[in-house]
């Protein structure tokens, strides 16, 4: 099981808390993976998640995940990883 990445920055924008993990630029592909809702929703209802696609590599890591906004930003973190955990375990 991988650790789980640190939180890089935690910004509220239009309807969601956008809780990043990992740089994007880093990433030759960004995606929000079907497969990755029902993992996200069972923690956050409306929550979406972001992976990228490392340019050369064959595995996808999660950049970010949305949260909705009504949450609050320290409540939408705490979310986020429990994602996280739940993708990357």
């Amino acid at each position: 099981m991988a650790d789980t990445p640190d939180v890089e920055m935690v910004e509220t924008e239009d309807d969601y808390i956008h809780v990043r993990f990992r740089d994007p630029d880093r990433y030759d592909e960004i995606r929000t993976p079907d497969w990755a809702t029902e993992p996200a929703e069972s923690v956050s209802e409306g929550s979406e998640v972001r992976t990228g696609k490392v340019e050369g590599e064959d595995d996808w890591e999660v950049t970010s995940v949305l949260i909705k906004k009504s949450v609050g930003e320290e409540k939408a973190e705490e979310q986020a990883r429990e994602i996280v955990e739940k993708i990357e375990s």
